[in-house]
């Protein structure tokens, strides 16, 4: 099989994950290589983070960095994979020396490491913006630091591999005063494409065998996120985006209109959450509320009145707020500010209005005056 652009992950059930072994890139072996948080205003990243000094720094220390595989699903669950010590050499190469080197050899012809929020596809820029800005990544993260424990083996999971969507490596190394320093290198990964045993064949030596494999993958060579402290480093603008559903746009109007929502009405949300995290990547309310002036809608009294009068189970609280439990509460509340229920005068049945188009004021007299 073919391996030159991408290498192949083997996964089994007593091997998790083992890959074919490869010689590290050549071009850049010489230089190779906490809880979440939500805020209703986008933070800035610190302008004090170096990527050129971390590069440097990794590729000091490479002979002493570990490194662990996770892979993770279309929920951001991390399941655990072990590879085998003939691959640490790969391992290493396709994620960290891939990304230092890059960073070190491309220095001296102009690379720059730019805000996110200021990015425009330009060319020799690599991109940073804070961890907390990127819900999904904060909580993978979190969850490998922090519930390593609870994290189940992919090999336990194997019926679930067409739902993966990304594999992260999680390296440590002895810092200068004594204490472990990580970092993580993240890409995206098709499990739509990955061969499985039942259905491949391998050709080996003059003939075809069975696969021995459970499933296997090809692994991505190039350069796509790396998550440093508190910052995440972006290669590849459009997989960082896609690997994290993170959309910055919809997020900064979504965050805005969350703040006005909650200036103005009394909300009160389930134990662990905040409207912003309830609005993102609902791009169908963002862009109802868009379009809405939160400033002239109606009062919290006249809402709840509405919500009365078309018989739905808007919950109050003792103190008047309004509660949003989840999705569907809050789907409910941006439906009323937007007057999508309707009674019919004619037939006396109630319905969501999904599509609307306000009519112009009528001229002349009505046709039966």
């Amino acid at each position: 099989m073919d391996n030159q652009d991408d290498q192949l992950a083997n996964v089994t059930p007593d091997t998790p994950v083992e890959t074919t072994p490869t010689e590290p890139n050549t071009d850049t072996a010489s230089a190779p290589a906490e809880t979440p948080a939500n805020s209703a205003s986008h933070e800035r990243p610190s302008s004090n983070f170096d990527i050129f000094h971390w590069a440097n720094e990794i590729d000091e220390v490479k002979n002493n960095v570990s490194v662990e595989l996770f892979l993770f699903n279309k929920n951001y669950t991390p399941y655990r994979v072990r590879y085998s010590d003939q691959l640490t050499a790969s391992v290493k190469a396709l994620f960290m020396q891939e990304a230092t080197g890059y960073i070190i050899k491309e220095a001296d012809k102009g690379l720059e490491c730019r805000e996110y929020e200021k990015s425009d596809g330009e060319d020799k820029v690599i991109y940073r913006t804070l961890l907390s800005n990127v819900g999904r990544a904060e909580t993978l993260v979190h969850l490998i630091e922090h519930e390593s424990r609870d994290i189940d083996s992919m090999s336990d999971h194997l019926d679930e591999f067409k739902k993966i969507k990304g594999i992260i490596a999680r390296f440590t190394y002895p810092g200068d005063d004594g204490e472990t320093k990580t970092f993580y290198i993240a890409k995206a990964i098709s499990a739509s494409s990955a061969l499985k045993g039942g259905s491949s064949w391998e050709l080996n030596g003059e003939g075809f065998e069975p696969f021995s494999a459970e499933v296997a993958l090809k692994m991505p060579d190039d350069n796509q996120v790396a998550i440093i402290d508190d910052t995440v480093v972006i290669f590849n603008q459009k997989k960082f985006e896609n690997l994290f559903q993170y959309d910055y746009k919809s997020q900064v109007i979504a965050d805005a209109k969350a703040k006005e929502l909650t200036d103005k009405y009394k909300l009160s949300f389930a134990e662990g959450l905040t409207l912003n995290t309830l609005l993102q990547d609902k791009k169908p309310l963002v862009k109802k509320l868009q379009a809405l002036d939160i400033n002239e809608e109606m009062s919290q009294d006249q809402l709840i009145d509405y919500a009365d009068e078309m018989q739905l189970e808007l919950m109050t609280d003792d103190d008047g707020s309004i509660i949003i439990m989840d999705d569907k509460d809050l789907t409910m509340f941006v439906n009323l500010l937007s007057e999508d229920y309707f009674v019919s005068p004619v037939n006396g049945r109630r319905y969501e209005i999904k599509s609307k188009k306000l009519l112009s004021e009528p001229e002349g007299e009505p046709p039966r005056g």
